[in-house]
């Protein structure tokens, strides 16, 4: 079976976000995905199939090295570059995905010899609720005065519930997880935790109990460019860079915009370059006994992914930085 290695939110190989890619899955189960998934080592793998409905889509399922997610940004933004390689007929192409939350389109642009760029349209978002700033400092050991005091915190979901928290400069590179936050972001509706340096357009993102930072969060960037259009940060259709990564020694860029007036965001967009690391041949699939196997480590939130160079169930750290990077 066939595979890409690609590298997004990056102009270069061996920067960005990596992502392993299976333009051709329909022969798989789910266990089977979720073994290949272990093997690759990858922050996470997307499996393509194409639709019979004849309308053009493609079935995407993104997996990481715990579970099947419902959706996440920077593997669908990859795997449309890597259909852009292998049945695109221009330098510019659109396509379509079904993932378990949403469909989306992506447009895709060929920029030469394996690289790329994507821009994923999330569709319209869902702002659920700006709750008390009491104590929110403190999950990410912080000070109250760290706190964005112009921005409400808010939660915000374009197919996964962030709590979008606003910093203030400075405050990125001090922030930690203080305790797992599984059940204090449940009682929010919030499933992850976001936070955002307005002024200079940064941000970072761990799994909730901090031993993973995300390199680049496609679907955080998502609901970070409708809160901004929201509270007046960007104009209706601006496009900013929204910057993620410095701290995990793997730096990003995701270009953000939103549509529509700040009462009634009507859609984002999310978008990077993509470039082609490597492709290759699984030899052999895994068998359903091996597939069913579980991780030896299972942590308490369910996006924790391990270092992709570390074995099954060990958590390894990069020299530059303080957490495991991972991926949504």
């Amino acid at each position: 079976m066939h595979y890409f290695h690609v590298d997004v939110f990056s102009s270069r190989p061996f920067s960005g976000n990596s992502l392993t890619v299976f333009p051709d899955a329909a022969q798989l189960s789910s266990g089977q995905m979720a073994a290949i998934t272990r093997e690759m080592r990858h922050f996470e793998s997307i499996f393509l199939t194409g639709e019979d409905a004849g309308d053009g889509a493609w079935r995407a399922r993104v997996f990481d090295l715990v579970e099947e997610l419902d959706f996440a940004g920077h593997p669908v933004i990859g795997a449309a570059c890597v259909l852009h390689a292998l049945h695109g007929s221009g330098d510019r192409e659109t396509w379509t995905m079904k993932l378990k939350a949403r469909t989306v389109e992506i447009t895709t642009h060929r920029r030469g010899p394996g690289r790329y760029a994507s821009v994923l349209d999330q569709g319209a978002p869902s702002f659920l609720g700006q709750p008390d700033r009491k104590d929110l400092a403190s999950w990410f050991s912080l000070n109250e005065e760290d706190l964005d005091a112009d921005l409400p915190p808010e939660v915000v979901s374009t197919g996964l519930r962030y709590l979008v928290l606003p910093v203030r400069s400075g405050a990125l590179e001090r922030a930690r997880i203080a305790f797992d936050l599984d059940t204090p972001l449940s009682s929010l509706g919030a499933q992850f935790a976001y936070l955002l340096d307005a002024d200079t357009l940064e941000s970072r993102h761990w799994n909730n109990d901090g031993i993973g930072e995300d390199v680049a969060t496609g679907s955080g960037a998502g609901c970070a460019a409708a809160y901004l259009r929201r509270h007046g940060r960007i104009r209706d259709g601006e496009k900013v860079v929204l910057r993620q990564g410095r701290f995990t020694g793997r730096p990003s860029q995701m270009t953000i915009s939103a549509q529509g007036p700040s009462g009634d965001v009507r859609s984002v967009q999310v978008g990077g370059e993509v470039s082609f690391v490597a492709n290759g041949r699984l030899e052999e699939l895994p068998a359903e006994r091996v597939a069913g196997i579980l991780p030896v480590r299972q942590p308490s939130s369910g996006r924790c992914r391990v270092n992709p160079s570390g074995g099954a169930g060990q958590i390894r750290r990069y020299p530059f930085a303080e957490s495991v990077t991972t991926s949504l």
